[in-house]
C-alpha cells in the first residue's frame, strides 16, 4: 500500500487527478477503453475539478474510457437531485467527452434489484474488469456503501445503510436523515479488490481514525476500507488533517518513501 500525504485537500486532489490522468494517458495506445471505476460524495469533487480542467485544457480525453460508478440509492430515479446518477452529470460527465454509452451507473429503479447487481458484476467482467477504481472513506471506515461488517469478499448487492451513514448523508436530503434511502445499490469490497489498480482519497479529520485503522490496523470487515492492505496496487491519498491518529514514525516513514 502507498500513503501519499499532501498538505492540503486541494493539492491531495489535484495529485489523484493527474495521477489518473496519467494511467489515461498511458492506456491510449492499447485496443481496449481505459475502465474507470468512479465514486460519488464530497470526497471526488476536488479531484473532479481538476479532471474537468485538464480536460479543458487539452490534456485529458474520455473518448476512450467506460466508467462503473460504485453505487446508487434504491428507490431514486436517475432525475432525483440527490441521484448519484445526477450527481455525475452535474458534476464530471456533462463537463468531458466520455460517450453515454461507455457510462454504467447501477438503476436504482430497477424492479429486479438483485438482477441488477449481477448484471453489473457481468457488464464489467464483459469490459475485461476495472484498470483503476477510484473511492472514498466514510468516516467508520466503509468502502463505497459496504458498511462495518460487511464480507471482504462481497460483490455487487443491496445494502442497507445505518443510521450513521443516514445522518452523514442528510445533509444532502435537507438535513434529514429519514429523508435518506435506507437501502442502496453498491458493489462489494471483492468487486473493488477485482480492479488492477484502486486509488482513495481521504480527507479531513473526521476520517482520521478511519485512516488509521486501515493502514495501521489489522484488516477487519469492521474497518472495509483496511482490504487495502491485501491488495497488489491500493494508494491512498490523504490531507495532513487525516494523519492526525496516525503514528508519528508512520507518517515519516510514508512521507519518505514518497519524497514528500
Amino acid at each position: 500500500m502507498r500513503l501519499v500525504i499532501h498538505k492540503t485537500y486541494d493539492e491531495a486532489s489535484g495529485w489523484a487527478a493527474r495521477y489518473i490522468a496519467g494511467r489515461i494517458a498511458e492506456h491510449k495506445n492499447k485496443l481496449n477503453p481505459f475502465v474507470l471505476g468512479l465514486p460519488t460524495g464530497s470526497s471526488p469533487l476536488g479531484t473532479y475539478r481538476e479532471l474537468v480542467k485538464l480536460h479543458q485544457q487539452g490534456q485529458l480525453s474520455f473518448s476512450r474510457v467506460i466508467t462503473f460508478n460504485m453505487d446508487e440509492y434504491a428507490g431514486l430515479p436517475e432525475d432525483h437531485p440527490q441521484s448519484y446518477h445526477r450527481f455525475m452529470w452535474d458534476n464530471l460527465f456533462s463537463r468531458v467527452d466520455i460517450k453515454k454509452e461507455n457510462v454504467h451507473i447501477l438503476n436504482g429503479m430497477a424492479k429486479d434489484p438483485a438482477a441488477e447487481c449481477d448484471a453489473y458484476e457481468e457488464a464489467i467482467s464483459a469490459c475485461g474488469g476495472i484498470d483503476l477504481f477510484l473511492g472514498g472513506a466514510g468516516a467508520d471506515g466503509h468502502l463505497a456503501f459496504n458498511e462495518p461488517g460487511s464480507s471482504l469478499r462481497s460483490r455487487t448487492r443491496v445494502k442497507s445503510l445505518t443510521r450513521d451513514t443516514r445522518i452523514v448523508n442528510a445533509r444532502f436530503f435537507g438535513g434529514d436523515p429519514e429523508a435518506v434511502p435506507a437501502t442502496a445499490l453498491t458493489v462489494g469490497v471483492g468487486t473493488v479488490m477485482d480492479a488492477r489498480e484502486v486509488l482513495i482519497l481521504v480527507s479531513g479529520h473526521n476520517k482520521a481514525r478511519a485512516l488509521q485503522q486501515a493502514v495501521e490496523g489489522g484488516v477487519n470487515h469492521m474497518c472495509t476500507l483496511s482490504c487495502l492492505q491485501m491488495h497488489r496496487r491500493a494508494i491512498i491519498v490523504c490531507d495532513e488533517d487525516a494523519v492526525d491518529e496516525l503514528k508519528v514514525g508512520t507518517v515519516r516513514y510514508f512521507k519518505d518513501i514518497e519524497g514528500l
